[in-house]
């Protein structure tokens, strides 16, 4: 079938928008997640991807206004051009426009700059923890608008962002005759390495001995480890071999039985739900992964994953914490 308009035919881009007007919009940041959710609502929503930030501060100059209370100037990003340009026909003529970017201070961002990017006039911001039937659905029963406070928490971090690296980093770099970089948590990261490998260099070490036995009850075949931890009432402290040897002579021939035995109860409580820092350390210790390898996995098993005839699902709940 041909569209036609005022005696012309559409062009692609033209028939794109044609087809999305009327139906509602919700624009998420990558494509996996538009499979997940798709499945969840149908063809009743037109899901697109924004790939992430469509705005920033600019590549080439500062884009910093101090002397105006910081006033940033945002650009387009190259990257993105295209994107918008497509997202900008694709949501002209849209019911609604609901901005789905990640539930924290950086997709509330995302949502603002989408915002003024694409010249919206009243999205609706909805956010979900998982993309699951109920939390997707429930999400677009209850849309909000854009969360300035985040916004500027974010904002705020970003000008930081800029300012600690375009300025100290060419002047440390004069300062030390070498391309050096410096950075809002770099900096600080670097500061902490350094003050602790101070505290190793300076460290003195001391000799000290451990004394312990491996007894076997009458009654038992399985030995047990129990370790000397007083000597005539007092706390066990032992500087050196000879002070070890001395005591372990004493104790030759001696026997050994227990003098109490205390029961109690002890509750446990189950480990808490990860956040992002025990999330990698623990994939850091157990597996091996470095952080950048740890956050891509997660991303993905949020956004969903290929489960044969289930198709997408979305198997974790949003694994970034502010």
């Amino acid at each position: 079938m041909i569209l036609y308009r005022q005696g012309r035919s559409l062009s692609m881009a033209e028939r794109k928008s044609e087809a999305a007007a009327g139906k509602p919009v919700i624009i998420v940041e990558s494509p996996a997640k538009t499979r997940t959710i798709r499945k969840i609502l149908g063809e009743g929503y037109l899901l697109l991807a924004s790939l992430g930030h469509v705005r920033d501060l600019p590549e080439d100059r500062f884009g910093v206004a101090i002397e105006e209370g910081f006033r940033p100037t945002y650009e387009i990003l190259p990257s993105r051009r295209k994107v918008v340009r497509e997202l900008k026909e694709k949501v002209r003529g849209a019911k609604e426009v609901y901005l789905a970017s990640d539930p924290d201070r950086e997709g509330e961002a995302i949502a603002w700059h989408l915002t003024h990017a694409l010249g919206l006039k009243d999205p609706k911001r909805i956010e979900f923890h998982e993309i699951t039937e109920p939390a997707v659905k429930a999400a677009l029963q209850r849309p909000r608008g854009i969360d300035m406070n985040r916004v500027n928490a974010q904002q705020a971090r970003r000008i930081l962002d800029r300012i600690v690296g375009y300025i100290l980093s060419p002047l440390i770099s004069r300062k030390r005759g070498s391309a050096l970089s410096a950075g809002r948590v770099q900096s600080v990261a670097v500061r902490l390495i350094c003050d602790r490998e101070r505290e190793i260099e300076a460290f003195v070490p001391q000799e000290y001995w451990l004394i312990a036995a491996l007894l076997t009850p009458d009654t038992e075949e399985n030995a047990f480890r129990a370790r000397l931890e007083k000597w005539r009432g007092k706390q066990l402290s032992i500087p050196n071999e000879e002070e070890a040897r001395r005591i372990l002579a004493e104790l030759q021939g001696a026997t050994y039985g227990v003098a109490a035995v205390h029961h109690r109860d002890r509750p446990k409580q189950p480990p808490l739900p990860f956040i992002t820092s025990t999330l990698q350390r623990e994939a850091a210790q157990r597996l091996g992964f470095p952080a950048a390898k740890t956050m891509r996995i997660a991303q993905e098993l949020y956004e969903g994953v290929e489960l044969g005839e289930e198709g997408a699902v979305g198997l974790i709940t949003y694994m970034r914490t502010d």
